[in-house]
């Protein structure tokens, strides 16, 4: 099976990343993308604005009725999260030899050599970047990067965040997924 890991805060979900994991499942035929909360993500400032329940079961909604998207708990917990540890859950459920994906924008990708054990991360997946204006990058000696190019996309969590707080409209969420955020009076919506 064609696995990628999709992790972020995804504070809140939005149609973005909905977009680059339908990209990577066609250009890639991946038969499944596991979007990955962060339980306390440790490259962040600061703690996330929402709760992890709150952001899971966003991702939850998200992936619904998607048979290729898959909302996973497995940074779940008070500890921090660490990319390795998810890889290796992951990959303990695959086939021996069987190619893991990463899926990952390139802002990230570019601080790879800051994270916990980040040769073994290198070692242990493919990458598929996906590009941005303005963000640069230098493989590590070794990663198998493939490249998402051209994801010009107009929406952002902090965007939605400041938008939902100031009372006015918001586009670029799913439906299920603002709806959620009303109720729960999230981002001071």
């Amino acid at each position: 099976m064609k696995t990628a890991i999709f992790g972020g805060t995804f504070d809140p979900i939005h149609n973005g990343h909905l977009t680059i994991a339908r990209a990577a499942v066609s250009r890639w035929a991946l038969e499944r993308v596991l979007f990955v909360p962060a339980g306390r993500p440790p490259h962040k400032a600061g703690a996330t604005n929402a709760e992890y329940e709150h952001r899971y079961r966003m991702v939850e909604l998200a992936c619904a009725g998607q048979p290729d998207f898959e909302a996973s708990r497995l940074e779940a917990g008070t500890e921090n999260s660490y990319s390795i540890e998810t890889i290796e859950k992951v990959r303990a459920g695959l086939a021996p030899g069987e190619t893991l994906y990463f899926l990952i924008g390139a802002d990230a990708f570019a601080e790879i050599r800051t994270w916990r054990r980040w040769r073994d991360v290198v070692d242990s997946v493919e990458f598929l970047v996906v590009t941005r204006p303005g963000h640069e990058y230098e493989p590590p000696q070794g990663a198998r990067v493939q490249r998402l190019e051209d994801m010009r996309l107009d929406v952002s969590s902090s965007t939605i965040r400041r938008a939902l707080a100031l009372g006015k409209s918001v586009d670029g969420v799913p439906a299920s997924v603002l709806d959620y955020i009303r109720e729960n009076r999230l981002y001071g919506a």
